[in-house]
Parts: structure tokens; sequence; C-alpha cells
């Protein structure tokens, strides 16, 4: 396609929110020709009670929702799935896949709405037409045919509660555990730092929670891109005097001040909020060094508390009860010079000991992060030294204070509560065993990563992707891309054409499913369907649009017609009986995690959801100490690299109009960067010690230094205010330089966050 785009790049003045977004959602409106009075009435059914849950990131609904419940990013995902365009049969048949291959994401994805299966056709390159009975049964024997342990069964955080229940069903019936999920790509490091330090594989708060804090600290988290209705809640906690403490690389608007664009006062008054009290730039990569910095100053705090006969900096009564491993965390951070603290994180000791004042002198702290924690190499560290701040003065398992990881799709979490998880001492096997009568595979399954080497390798043969852009998400991409028509199988459930769709195994299909917003009907029922959001509450979703085109199918009767197609009958696993009424999935869900989802068919309906039990937050300690853990980091810095002259640590990013690997736009608004997204975010030091200026082109080469050649071009010199040392650059445009072996210790979550770079003119 041509491309008509002139970049324009100047500095945004404007606050996060006020007429800047409401001026981003207008525009999609238009570009995507949706229907305005359905429309408007969908936007006003979205994230309220008999609604539906944004297909966008997962924050949680309020018990009372505002008038408008939704944000500019939620209005562009529901706008996207609303939209009036079409990728039909004919389309297909104008387009090689190779053709498509060189469109942009933006442009795959703008062509509309899937709006029936398609088969690909290696002769010509091209997908057409077939129908549903055919691609079920032609995808069933190919699976019949295949070892189990060679098939991945993928998933995105879009699914359902009851898909998701099915589908990790499906896969386990089939004979492995190898579901990787969006998860793997984010918030994995979560789950393994957090059952270690707390218990608890999740957060500990609620959405009360923020109203109640007297103290907020971020962590590597853009509220004003990733989930804008987080916001509200901000702007409230900050009117009330609460402090705002903010880590982050970049100066992003959304955390720095925000004009409620429902508000018709401030919108007409042009009034904002200041939300950061103090934003301290870390450099990539740290955030331990950070963290060490905020203990060591309130150790000092509280020696001299001690001297003074005062009352002390730590909670030292919590800290005895229900803590393990104080001394040996304490002795660690004593030892760290205040010199190494400042070079590791590229914070001054005042501005750390100022924070620490501050987060002494609160009585109720929530620690909020997102993957500027989760994705470096010592991504656990990063979240168990977050943990350890918090505990030292009591913070997790009281109101208004606790651990907030805010995750960015609308059920991934979800996903893996109901069995969606390649670990299988996540899963109830035992429960699953007894319930449907078979004996479920107990060796690990393949995450994200390991599926990628499994490509490279040769052992894996075939690939079904629930949601997502698989090939798009993930690192190594050249690599990974160039093996992946060595598959014998890939299907691909889809809403939208992308990337992913392009690249293809010898047998390959494509299944158009239903959006969450759309109406679900079986055995002549109008159906519900049920997601989790950031805080562990439990939601009804229930669709109204007309669907896209009448041969979609939903993705829960697309996974039971799947299983059904490959698997012998079970007289204990009723596929048709759950198809027919999503009500007796919730059931079997029940029936599994008891303790999760007690009464769920009724409770689902609750206001604001309702709150699967979590350990942690009662300060019921489910570690291996049975109690909460100080863990010591192993270093300071946790990119898992050393730093040398002319290496940088890029930090991979995502735009304002973006959401996830879903491309809105070309305008990064807040950023200031409008009709492009090839760019490299410098620092003005760095931009001069390197003989660059600003708008030169250049390109970003791999410094992994393993032998393998990774680059991105064409990218354009931007001076930013972000951390000597450190460049920033698009998602997913830069996860090619990411080597498959640069990940989280434990987790494996690849390490977009501090990847080593050069650039090179």
């Amino acid at each position: 396609m041509t491309d008509e785009r002139k970049p324009k790049i100047e500095p945004y003045q404007g606050s996060a929110g006020g007429w800047g977004s409401v001026n981003s959602v207008k525009a999609i409106l238009q570009r995507e020709k949706v229907p305005i009075p359905s429309t408007v009435r969908e936007l006003w059914r979205q994230n309220k009670p008999r609604g539906f849950t944004c297909v966008s990131c997962a924050w949680p609904q309020p018990e009372k929702p505002a008038k408008f419940e939704f944000c500019e990013n939620g209005a562009k995902a529901s706008a996207w799935e609303l939209t009036s365009l079409r990728t039909t049969p004919e389309f297909f048949a104008q387009h090689t896949c190779a053709e498509l291959r060189t469109w942009s994401d933006h442009d795959l994805e703008q062509q509309g709405r899937l709006t029936h299966p398609m088969r690909y056709d290696r002769a010509s390159d091209k997908y057409v037409p077939c129908e549903w009975d055919e691609a079920f049964r032609a995808i069933g024997n190919e699976l019949k045919q295949l070892d189990p342990k060679s098939v991945v069964f993928y998933a995105s955080g879009r699914a359902s509660l009851e898909t998701s229940y099915l589908y990790a069903l499906f896969a386990r019936l089939y004979g492995n555990n190898n579901l990787p999920d969006s998860s793997n790509m984010c918030h994995e490091a979560t789950g393994v730092a957090l059952r270690k330090s707390v218990g608890s594989a999740v957060g500990t708060v609620v959405l009360d929670d923020f109203t109640k804090t007297d103290c907020i600290v971020f962590f590597g988290q853009n509220a004003g891109v990733n989930s804008p209705r987080m916001l509200h809640d901000l702007q409230k906690a900050a009117k009330r005097g609460a402090p705002i403490i903010v880590f982050n690389p970049l100066r992003e608007r959304g955390l720095e001040r925000f004009t409620n664009p429902q508000s018709p006062v401030e919108l007409l008054m042009g009034k904002e909020t200041p939300l950061a009290t103090q934003y301290l730039q870390v450099k990539a990569g740290g955030d331990i060094a950070a963290i060490t910095g905020l203990c060591k100053a309130l150790l000092t705090l509280d020696d001299e508390a001690q001297e003074r006969g005062m009352q002390r900096a730590l909670d030292q009564s919590f800290v005895a009860q229900h803590c393990h491993g104080f001394d040996e965390f304490a002795g660690f951070v004593r030892a760290q010079s205040w010199e190494d603290i400042e070079s590791a994180s590229g914070l001054a000791r005042a501005a750390l000991e100022r924070a620490a004042q501050t987060y002494a002198q609160a009585s109720a702290v929530i620690g909020v992060y997102g993957m500027g924690l989760t994705q470096h190499v010592l991504g656990e560290y990063n979240i168990h030294m977050l943990a350890n701040l918090l505990l030292m003065r009591g913070n997790i398992g009281k109101p208004g204070a606790g651990l907030c990881p805010v995750r960015g799709h609308s059920n991934v979490q979800g996903q893996r509560t109901v069995g969606i998880a390649d670990d299988p001492a996540l899963v109830p096997l035992d429960r699953l065993a007894e319930q449907y009568g078979f004996e479920p595979p107990r060796e690990k399954g393949l995450n994200t990563v390991e599926t990628c080497e499994g490509v490279l390798n040769g052992t894996v043969r075939g690939f079904i992707g629930l949601g997502g852009n698989f090939l798009r998400a993930i690192p190594e991409q050249e690599r990974v891309n160039a093996a992946w028509n060595k598959l014998r199988l890939t299907v691909q459930i889809a809403t939208k054409l992308n990337r992913s769709h392009l690249v293809n195994g010898e047998v390959a299909y494509l299944l158009p499913c239903l959006g969450r917003i759309e109406r679900v009907v079986e055995n002549g029922k109008e159906q519900v369907l049920s997601t989790e959001d950031s805080t562990s509450c439990i939601h009804a979703s229930v669709g109204k649009a007309a669907p896209a085109s009448p041969e979609l199918k939903s993705e829960t009767r697309i996974v039971v017609e799947l299983a059904k197609a490959t698997l012998a009958p079970n007289p204990k696993v009723p596929w048709d009986g759950w198809a027919n009424d999503y009500a007796t999935i919730r059931d079997s869900i029940e029936q599994t995690y008891p303790e999760q989802f007690a009464d769920y068919n009724k409770r689902m309906w609750t206001p604001g959801g309702f709150h699967r039990p979590n350990s942690a937050r009662e300060r019921v300690w489910k570690t291996d100490t049975g109690k909460a853990n100080f863990i010591v980091p192993p270093a300071l810095v946790a990119t898992g690299f050393e730093d040398a002259p002319d290496r940088f640590r890029l930090m991979t990013m995502r735009s304002n109009d973006q959401f996830n690997t879903t491309v809105y736009g070309y305008d990064d608004r807040f950023r200031g960067i409008d009709g492009t997204r090839e760019v490299v975010l410098m620092n003005k030091d760095d931009i001069a010690r390197m003989g660059l200026h600003d708008g030169q082109t250049v390109k970003l080469v791999s410094d992994a230094g393993d032998g393998v050649s990774r680059e991105v071009g064409g990218l354009r010199v931007v001076t930013f205010d972000i951390p000597t040392g450190c460049v920033g650059g698009y998602y997913p445009e830069c996860n090619p330089l990411i080597p498959l072996s640069h990940h989280a210790k434990f987790s494996k979550t690849p390490a977009a966050k501090s990847v080593p770079v050069r650039v090179v003119a």
C-alpha cells in the first residue's frame, strides 16, 4: 500500500486526557466508519453491570460506574471491533500472503473484521474460503496424526474465562501442557516472584484500596497509555493529598498531569490535576538499586528514631510476626554504598532520601508496577524488591495498601486462573482427573520462549492460536518467522487479519470469531461470558451488538468443535452441553475451583465483580516458610549484561495509538510524535557524544555478543528526556533486536525493557 504519511515531531504541551483524548476518539470512530447510534449505545454499556467488559486493558470496573465508564483506548478498542470495514474472501482473492507481509501492522488490521473461515492454499499463496465443517474435520485429522507433545495451544488475553477453561482442558485431554499465553511475555515474572515473596501469584489490592491509600509508589507503568481509566483513581487520590512517587525512565504525561475528559468543567476551563509529586527518572534496569536506596534511607530513619526514642520507621511488630529473612536483607541493604546505588539507578541520594521520607510518613501505601519491572533478566528480583519495601512498613494485607501489578490485557490473568498454564503445578490436575475421567499430562509444557525454541529446532510441529499476534509479539522475530513454514499445522482464531496469519505451516486455517461486544446465541439462547480484572475480580460480560458476519462463530463454539473433531468421545466431557449453555461451563469451573468460584453463576453479576480469595491480602502466607519472605537480590542492576562503551539499554514501548500489537494509528500524542513509528528516542547528551543529530536516520544493532546478526533500520533520532545510556523504540517493531535467550531468569519473560544495542549512523 502507498504510504503518504508525513511525520511531525514537536513537544506536546497538553495534559493526559482532555480535548486530546476526545478528539482521538472522534478520529477513530470516523476512520472505522462505525455506525454512530449503535456505537454510542455500546460505549454506554462498556464496563458496567449487565454490560460488557472492555476488550482493552484489565483495569477494574467500579461498583458504581461513571456515566461513561470507558477511556480513550477502550473506545478505540471498541471502535476497532465494531468497525463497518470487512476483510472478505474477495479481499484474499486479490492479494497473496507474500504481498500482504509487506503491509504495515496498522494497514492489515485496518481492512476490518474477518467474515468467513479460510484455508491457506500454498500453490497460489492465498487464502481461499472453506466451510466450517471442512475446517474442523481437516484440523482434527491433522491433530490426530501429530505427536501431542509437538503441538502448542497459545492463547492471547482476550478469550473469556469460559473459553479459556475449555481450551486448557482440550489441550490436556489431547495430551500436553503446551499452553503458553500472553502472560509469558509480560507478567509471568509477577506470578513467579509473588508466589515466593508473599505466597500469592497476583496483586493484593482491590479498587476500593485506592480510596483509602495515603501514598502510591509507581514503577515502570504508564497509565496514560496502558490503562487510562486508572487516571481517574489517581486523580481522586491526588486531590485527597495522597503523594504519588513515580519511578520511570521516560517522563510520561499520563503520570504528570490529567484533565478528566468526562468533566465538562475541566474540559471547558482546561483544568489540570498534577499527579506525580516526585518523578524519578531511573535508568532502565536500575530499579533494584533505586529500591535499595529507598530501603537504605528507611533503615537510617529507623535507626535515628530508635536513638531518639521516637516512633520507628519500620513496622517492627509486623516484620517480627509475619516475615522471614529480614536480618539478611537489612544486612545486604546496609552493605550497599550510596555511590554504587546512585551509579546503578541514575538517581541522586537526596532524591531517594526524599522519597523514602514520604513513604515513611504514610500509613497505607500501594505499590503499582508494570512491565518496566517484569521485562528484565532480573525481573523477578525487581518485584521481590518492591515487595521487600512494602513489607518493611507492613504495607501488605491492610486497607489502602498492597501490591498492584497492572495487567495489560483484559482477561490474561483470568486465563491463568482457569488453567491456561504451562506449569502443571499451577493446575489442580488431580481434581481434573476425577472430574473428567482421564489422566492429565504431568510434565511441564512449553511457554512462549520454549515454543520459539521448539519451532527453531523442529520439535514443534503444530500451533493453534486463540487470538493474538504471536509472531509479531515474540522476541527473535526474524529467525522464528523464517522457521515457521516448516510447521505441519497452523490454526489462527481471530477477529481481524494480522501478520501472524500470513506466515503459515503446510496446512493452515484462519477461523474468524465473534468479538466480546457481539451477541452470542447458542441453541436459541443468548449467552453470557465472564472475565477477571487486574485485582482478581470476576465480572459478567454481555455482548449485544450484531455480529460482523452471519458466518462467525464464538470462540467457545470453535474450541468445542475442534475438540470434538480431535478427541475420542468421553461421557464425562459434555462438549455439546457446554457449547449450548455457557452457564454449565461456569458450573464446571466452580467444580474444579470451588474455593475461587463458589456460587459463580450468581455472584458474577455483583456490581464491581466478586473478588477471588487472596491469602496474602488476609496476611496468610502460603510460602515455603509460612511467612512473607524478604529476598536478597544478586545485583543492583537487572539488565543481565554489563555496560560498555557505546552500548545502550533499549526499552521497547507502546504509543498512545496502540494496544499490544494492534496499532490504531500513527499518533503518539503524549510524546509529540505524529505520523511515524520509525523512531529511536535518545538523550541529547548521547546524541552529541555519538556525533549524531536530531532527525538523523540510524539503525539499532544487537550488541548481545552471541554471534547472531540482528538490526532494525530506518529509525529517526528524536531528542527526548530519557536517561543517558538508554534509548527507546516502539514495540513490536524493535522486537527483532531481542535475543530469544534474553529473558527473565526464572519466568523466561522476554527482557524487552533492557536490550543491549548499538546506535549506528
